[in-house]
């Protein structure tokens, strides 16, 4: 049984065994006829391809023929490899006389990449350029973006009506008006330009006058006071300039110009004047640790004994204060007294000469000559003043 089932079976193995050759592409070749059976031994299996194809010789590269057709001395026109050599000479010339000039290579921008272009800001000036508003968009901006309300005592004062202290009092004592209602809190924070401010019956400008620093070489016998029945104040000393004010800034007020720091009415050199109570707190706070230098001119002799002894430091009003540097300055044919450089950074009420004093000498004159990084320029004259520059602010430790 097991035959003839299997006699059914072999027949359409064999059948369905009987490949045809088909036709295949041109880099493959065609296989011949196959025919094999389930029943059939492996040896009896007759496999064989076609032998490969002949490889053709391969041709020696020429190199490429340019013919030139030139016309000979006798008039007929010859075919040669060569160009010609009056072409080449007029070639030669042209390169002679029109050199080409060097070209300087560009500097090639360094790829960005991703990751730094991920990163980079996009409100970073290097990636964006400032956009272009429209005017009712700078109004708009100009109109809602402004400085935040201040106290109403230090807009008082930086309106020129008068010192901060002054301007608390006057609210104290209930001499001051906001938008029709009376106000008796210096703290109270006002706008100029919006709110309607009075002092004594006067209404105060919407506009405050700007931030102005002086320097002024102070000379002998005035004081550092802003007072009005104050006569030799060195805020005297700028009456020209305030004159003409109104000529120069139409339509702002005058500033209220006062000193940062005080020196003594005997001392001379220079002192700073501004209207900016902030710029003013910094530099005459004791933390600024800002250096100030002295030229002190004695009477009599100085010895090294003497110079130990200012070294050394003296209390002054309850602290000891000791200078950064002492020095004796080498004498000069008009001047036939010793000087002394003195630089000290706390800046106490009569410091210098109380040290000078100390080490048993005595002052004949005293002069400051520097502050921080800014020097009193050489050509100042007294009583003569000049604007600082944003540099000289620097110098002076003071950042807008």
């Amino acid at each position: 049984m097991a035959s003839v089932a299997s006699s059914p079976i072999s027949f359409a193995a064999a059948s369905f065994f009987k490949i045809k050759s088909f036709p295949l592409s041109p880099r493959f070749f065609p296989i011949r006829t196959l025919r094999c059976s389930l029943s059939s031994d492996p040896l009896e299996f007759d496999i064989s391809f076609a032998p490969p194809k002949p490889t053709l010789p391969s041709t020696p590269v020429q190199q490429l023929y340019i013919p030139w057709i030139v016309r000979g001395e006798d008039g007929k026109l010859n075919l040669q490899s060569q160009p010609p050599a009056r072409l080449i000479h007029a070639l030669a010339d042209a390169t002679t006389q029109n050199p080409k000039k060097k070209e300087i290579p560009k500097k090639k921008k360094p790829p960005t990449t991703s990751s730094s272009s991920s990163s980079a800001s996009p409100t970073s000036p290097a990636t964006r350029s400032e956009p272009k508003l429209s005017k009712a968009a700078r109004r708009f901006y100009n109109e809602r973006f402004k400085e935040p309300p201040q106290r109403l005592s230090k807009v008082l004062a930086a309106a020129g009506v008068a010192s901060r202290r002054t301007s608390e009092e006057l609210v104290f004592d209930g001499k001051v008006t906001v938008n029709g209602v009376l106000c008796k809190v210096p703290q109270t924070r006002v706008d100029p330009t919006r709110d309607i401010i009075y002092v004594n019956g006067n209404r105060i400008p919407k506009k405050l006058p700007p931030k102005v620093y002086l320097a002024l070489n102070k000379p002998k016998g005035f004081i550092c006071s802003s007072g009005e029945k104050e006569t030799k104040s060195v805020i005297s000393l700028f009456d020209e300039w305030l004159s003409s004010w109104d000529k120069r800034n139409p339509g702002i007020p005058k500033p209220r110009l006062f000193t940062v720091g005080r020196l003594d009415v005997g001392t001379t050199g220079l002192l700073v004047v501004t209207n900016d109570g902030d710029f003013a707190q910094k530099l005459s706070h004791p933390s600024s640790s800002l250096p100030k230098e002295y030229i002190t001119t004695v009477v009599g002799d100085v010895h090294k004994r003497n110079l130990v002894a200012i070294s050394e430091g003296t209390m002054v009003e309850g602290v000891l204060c000791v200078p950064d540097s002492v020095e004796l300055m080498p004498k000069q044919h008009d001047i036939p007294r010793a000087r002394l450089r003195i630089v000290v950074h706390e800046g106490r009420n009569h410091e210098v000469r109380e040290l000078v004093k100390h080490a048993g000498l005595e002052v004949y004159s005293l002069k400051r000559v520097r502050i921080g990084g800014f020097r009193l320029p050489s050509d100042l004259g007294l009583g003569k003043h000049v604007e600082l520059k944003q540099s000289e602010l620097k110098a002076l430790g003071w950042k807008n």
